[in-house]
């Protein structure tokens, strides 16, 4: 039986190695930081907390086997492809609209844009229910030997994890957004777009 020490460093060292992975969550952070600051980063990843303690729950009461069916993976990586594809797009072509926003602190009227990133980018990357679904339930496994405390620390480890890296992210890119001219914001919205236009592309292609 592992410590619950143990556990937190464990989950909390994984879940970094992970964070850091380019992806589409590491994107939107960027994008959205430009328009609402540092609080972004946290906002996202709250939003990914709530979704992953949900799916923890769902994989504790035994529907792990159904996440890993071929058919429920191959409907989870259209729908995020489709997902990222549309994300991709509109950023693209609001780049001009997005920038005049992040220039003038528009756009932060609410927390639920960014909250409701977190969630919808979870939801549909397949490539983060695989994880849960493998190394996850692995982990899950090791820490409910502890109890409810093994699994707390396992997963506020995790969640920590997520939260120290974005937040690293969001306060590099708003500190450094104060010395951008507007051409670059633009350029970052285009490449950001571009590259969720990529990986929405990528989960289609592994779909067929």
């Amino acid at each position: 039986m592992f410590s619950l020490l143990t556990i937190f460093a464990g989950a909390f060292v994984v879940g970094l190695s992970g964070a850091m992975a380019p992806g589409p969550v590491l994107t939107v952070t960027i994008s959205e930081t430009l328009k609402r600051g540092f609080k972004a980063g946290p906002l996202i990843v709250l939003g990914h907390a709530v979704l992953e303690i949900m799916l923890l729950a769902l994989i504790f009461a035994g529907l792990g086997p159904f996440f890993q069916h071929p058919v429920v993976t191959k409907v989870f990586l259209v729908a995020g492809g489709a997902v990222l594809l549309w994300m991709g797009g509109t950023m693209i072509i609001q780049n001009k609209k997005s920038t005049h926003d992040a220039l003038n602190a528009k756009g932060a009227e609410t927390p639920y844009g960014p909250i409701w990133a977190g969630i919808v980018l979870s939801v549909t990357n397949p490539y983060w229910i695989i994880w849960w679904v493998t190394i996850g339930m692995g982990f899950v496994t090791q820490s409910i030997q502890s109890g409810i405390a093994g699994l707390l620390s396992f997963y506020f480890g995790h969640i920590l994890a997520d939260l120290a890296w974005y937040s690293f992210v969001s306060f590099s890119v708003s500190v450094g957004r104060k010395l951008c001219p507007p051409m670059v914001y633009r350029v970052v919205f285009i490449v950001c777009g571009t590259v969720l236009i990529g990986l929405g592309g990528l989960f289609l292609s592994k779909s067929v």
